[in-house]
């Protein structure tokens, strides 16, 4: 994972999802992080894997994995 505090007070966090291959996945992806409390941004590109999240505060791990199970797809931990 790669976390850091940015200067307006949230928590970029990159996180790598396989099984991603398109701007469909990207979206499922997208829209099921975005629901969790706190995100203020997420961005997925499916040629590598990664989705970067900004949130308010550290989010909780599995909370991340449960909203990423759930668009269909497997959290491999965070880049």
């Amino acid at each position: 994972m790669t976390a850091h505090t940015d200067t307006a007070g949230s928590v970029t966090t990159v996180y790598q999802v396989n099984g991603m291959s398109c701007g469909h996945c990207e979206g499922a992806v997208s829209g099921e992080i975005s629901q969790l409390p706190g995100v203020s941004s997420v961005k997925a590109v499916a040629s590598s894997g990664e989705v970067t999240v900004v949130s308010a505060a550290p989010l909780d791990e599995e909370a991340v994995r449960a909203a990423v199970d759930e668009a269909g797809f497997e959290l491999a931990g965070r880049a």
